[in-house]
């Protein structure tokens, strides 16, 4: 008899920040470098490279931009670090989605249906009535503090926001995505199969 499988859950960093372009910049030359231990502590703690104010807060921005970037291959780091404002912000938010199922999921559905029925913007109530259909396969979700999920929802707001799917965090105004052939090359030669397809669906076409 086989054991039995373990229960899904989602593992998600969205509280962490939103796309933190300019700090994803550094971490990415920080990983082509492929620096040592004390290297990166010295680069983010003594150096200060993310510019914050506590010690504190810069390891754990810089950590959390780690864990994103390490879900894409080097070259999409490259194009991250020696790109213009708009290919680094696009691939910033590739490494979030490749770290955030949920995100991916909010997009496939809510966003992706909003396109679909020419829905002019998103609310808010649209991300706690995700989550409680996302609870459904993760019953951990019921579980999550009222403010952790109103954390989380400002933070894909506010990323929406950053690569131009909405206008701004008040109106939020719902935009095609102008996909980068940059970012879907980088995607389909790396076999990043469903993170393209969903971007591709929110593209001006």
């Amino acid at each position: 008899m086989s054991p039995p499988s373990p229960a899904f859950h989602y593992h998600s960093d969205l509280i962490g920040g939103s796309l933190m372009v300019r700090e994803s910049r550094i971490v990415s030359e920080l990983l082509l470098a492929d620096v040592d231990d004390a290297t990166w502590k010295a680069a983010i703690l003594d150096e200060n490279r993310l510019q914050k104010a506590r010690p504190a807060t810069a390891k754990r921005m810089a950590q959390a931009i780690r864990k994103r970037l390490e879900r894409l291959p080097p070259p999409f780091w490259k194009a991250l670090r020696d790109g213009d404002d708009q290919l680094a912000t696009q691939v910033a938010f590739c490494a979030a989605l490749a770290r955030n199922l949920l995100l991916v999921e909010f997009l496939e559905t809510v966003v992706g249906d909003a396109f679909v029925t020419h829905a002019e913007t998103l609310e808010p109530y649209q991300w706690d009535d995700f989550l409680a259909d996302r609870a459904h396969r993760d019953p951990a979700i019921t579980g999550w503090t009222a403010s952790s999920r109103r954390k989380m929802g400002q933070v894909v707001f506010r990323m929406l926001c950053e690569v131009g799917l909405m206008t701004d965090s008040r109106k939020r105004i719902l935009r095609p995505l102008m996909l980068r052939p940059e970012v879907d090359e980088l995607l389909d030669r790396h076999h990043l199969i469903r993170l393209r397809e969903c971007l591709n669906a929110l593209r001006l076409r």
